[in-house]
């Protein structure tokens, strides 16, 4: 935590709110990790981590098109349904390559996603925080890690059986619009 604490540097946020942080795990269905919501609440709502830093949740830095986790994890960026539920996006690396923390577990076990791939990285939050500060876990050393087409066929059965009969991303919450009636070419109503 306090290697985090250290790096966080320009444009700090406040930290989150209770509100916000209880919002977060009740959309995403699992608590934050310990270390996470300790990060949130004490240090900065988001802006963490590698580049610009992971996203915070309601109120915090967003990151791209997503405001917060909660936003990313509800309209996430893998419509394939190759992310179980509980694992939540938390950085954007560029290139459709994202890091991922395993909600359902405390110590919130680090994935990877990559063109269509997932994979687990063998590190936690904690140290993925700490090497992404420090500089020793960076984009290329990411891919590195990916599967060869040999063991891919084993993670994939590692991920398949973590999602189960939920589906990725979570059904949208918001009603859709209303359709319209067609009008004629020109925009104009025809004469009576």
């Amino acid at each position: 935590m306090e290697a985090v604490r250290r790096h966080v540097t320009g444009r700090v946020l406040p930290p989150a709110t209770p509100q916000a942080l209880a919002e977060a795990e009740a959309s995403i269905g699992c608590p934050l990790p310990p270390l996470l919501r300790r990060l949130y609440s004490e240090v900065t709502n988001g802006g963490f981590g590698p580049g610009q830093g992971i996203l915070g949740v309601r109120g915090g830095r967003p990151q791209g098109n997503f405001y917060d986790i909660t936003d990313l994890h509800q309209e996430g960026p893998d419509p394939s349904g190759k992310i179980p539920a509980g694992f939540v996006l938390l950085h954007d690396w560029g290139c459709t390559i994202w890091s991922i923390a395993d909600f359902r577990d405390p110590a919130a076990p680090m994935w990877c996603n990559h063109m269509g791939a997932v994979w687990p990285q063998g590190i936690t939050l904690a140290q993925w925080l700490l090497d992404t500060v420090t500089g020793t876990l960076t984009v290329e050393k990411l891919l590195e890690t990916q599967p060869s087409p040999v063991t891919r066929a084993s993670v994939s059965a590692q991920v398949s059986g973590a999602i189960g009969s939920r589906p990725w991303p979570p059904p949208r919450r918001v009603a859709p619009a209303p359709l319209r009636a067609a009008r004629p070419r020109g925009g104009r109503s025809p004469r009576p």
